[in-house]
């Protein structure tokens, strides 16, 4: 008998499209295979001009547990002790953060109940997040001896650094309401709606110049850790190129004459 997928993958005829974690039964930990499969996923995304959005969900009711402490533990038996191993795991998920952030498409996170760990991680670099009212968030490695290093990088960038810090030394679980209140996620809804939500979202923003999107999201991303002077040629850079596109020329053109405007995505 096939085991089910690890990823389901729904392409909608709106341009959104739903990538699931499907490993409940594991709290859809991230298994070097399944990360391996979301980088997959996202390198095929990128490709693919119809799809003008991604939604991140999940199966069961934790969104993603982290890495996978059983096969980490496993792995204590090999030769080098796992270090071949772990560089591997580690290197795997970076590449999948760096894919999200660099994905052209925007990604949200529809999340429906716990997210810890690497799985917090995962939270903390989707664009924009949508949040169950009984969602909870943790970075605990430093219960088990393992300080959450990696999540600390999108973390550190999503949330004040003393709201990243006291997550990562305390391992403290926080709910909805906080990590709306920090700026881990963008809305807090009640549970039941969370994919409703951010499909909304996701078709609002799918509703929008593809290529705007995408020149948008670059150029966020490229100026964001920039000192301001080199931030601000960064974006006028891009402000010109998007100044010099059909939509913009389009969009500036609806607006005037107060119509709907007619993307061409270029």
């Amino acid at each position: 008998m096939a085991a089910d997928p690890l990823l389901l993958r729904e392409d909608g005829a709106d341009g959104v499209t739903v990538l699931t974690l499907n490993r409940p039964a594991a709290r859809n930990s991230l298994s070097l295979q399944m990360l391996e499969t979301l980088e997959n996923a996202f390198a095929a995304i990128g490709e693919d001009a119809s799809v003008r959005c991604v939604v991140l969900a999940a199966n069961g009711p934790v969104f993603s547990a982290g890495h996978d402490l059983k096969e980490i533990t496993a792995h204590r038996a090999d030769p080098d002790g796992g270090r071949a191993f772990y560089d591997r795991a580690m290197e795997t998920c970076a590449r999948v953060m760096l894919a999200i952030t660099a994905l052209p498409q925007p990604v949200i996170a529809a999340v429906q109940g716990v997210a810890t760990a690497a799985g917090c991680q995962l939270v903390a670099t989707c664009d924009l997040a949508v949040a169950s009212d009984h969602a909870r968030f943790a970075t605990p490695g430093v219960d088990i001896g393992l300080f959450c290093s990696t999540p600390a990088v999108p973390l550190a960038r999503a949330v004040p650094r003393k709201a990243a810090m006291e997550m990562l030394l305390t391992g403290e679980m926080i709910g909805a309401a906080e990590a709306h209140r920090i700026g881990l996620v963008n809305r807090v809804v009640p549970a039941g709606e969370v994919m409703a939500s951010a499909m909304a979202l996701a078709r609002h923003i799918a509703s929008r110049s593809a290529l705007t999107v995408r020149l948008g999201k670059r150029a966020f991303y490229a100026q964001v850790e920039k000192p301001l002077a080199e931030a601000y040629r960064e974006a006028a850079c891009v402000m010109t190129e998007n100044l010099m596109a059909r939509d913009a020329a389009e969009g500036i053109g609806a607006f005037v004459e107060k119509r709907k405007p007619v993307w061409e995505d270029r």
